[in-house]
């Protein structure tokens, strides 16, 4: 397996968590974000993602996958053990929201290509930039901190005690919330879930600082 990646993108953080708690071993192709203007829009890497974005996961060859949350169901369905999902159809569902709440609604409105684009097309700056930036994290974290915190199938991690897809994308952004100073502190739920999952060997070895590429 090749996973093209770069060690600040909260969706190919998501991807390293999930191979790694399912003991995959994978190629790490850096993709640079930033430098030159971005790696990710040269004809060379487009070829393989049109979309200019990463993750990207190409498994043997022969399969080219996008997007950071079918890749992870890809891995789940190709590799089953240790799962990612609850076995009963309405945990799967819950497990399923919580992650989607994060990907789609949190993350997406921050990413890098959004924050560009206030800044060098409506001329944005720093500060109001940063604003948006918190804003949306912080409006998601917390009806995500009133969910998780009411819920008796939250544990030591956002269902339960065992990492599941939901773990995997709650963690990269509050990674990402830190980059922007945002006290976390504020939502002791996901604040102690994250504490617990980053002390993981899986969650360990996919930090971002720890990436081939980390600057």
């Amino acid at each position: 397996m090749k996973l093209y990646s770069y060690f600040r993108s909260s969706a190919s953080y998501r991807v390293r968590i999930a191979l790694n708690l399912k003991n995959l071993p994978y190629e790490y192709v850096p993709v640079h974000l930033v430098r030159e203007g971005g790696e990710q829009l040269k004809p060379a890497y487009r070829k393989i993602n049109p979309d200019a974005i990463v993750p990207t996961l190409v498994d043997d060859e022969n399969h080219t996958i996008q997007q950071s949350l079918a890749i992870i169901e890809y891995l789940e369905e190709t590799h089953p053990e240790p799962p990612l999902l609850p076995k009963s159809p309405a945990d799967r569902a819950h497990v399923r929201s919580i992650a989607l709440q994060i990907a789609c609604e949190i993350h997406p409105v921050d990413n890098l290509r959004v924050l560009r684009y206030l800044k060098r097309t409506l001329g944005v700056d720093d500060a109001a930039k940063d604003a948006w930036y918190r804003h949306w994290i912080e409006a998601g974290f917390a009806t995500l901190e009133e969910r998780l915190a009411n819920d008796p199938r939250t544990g030591k991690l956002c269902y339960g005690d065992t990492p599941t897809l939901a773990d995997l994308c709650l963690v990269p952004q509050i990674y990402n919330a830190h980059r922007f100073k945002i006290d976390t502190t504020r939502y002791p739920t996901i604040q102690r879930i994250h504490d617990h999952a980053v002390q993981l060997d899986a969650f360990v070895r996919a930090a971002p600082g720890v990436q081939p590429d980390a600057e």
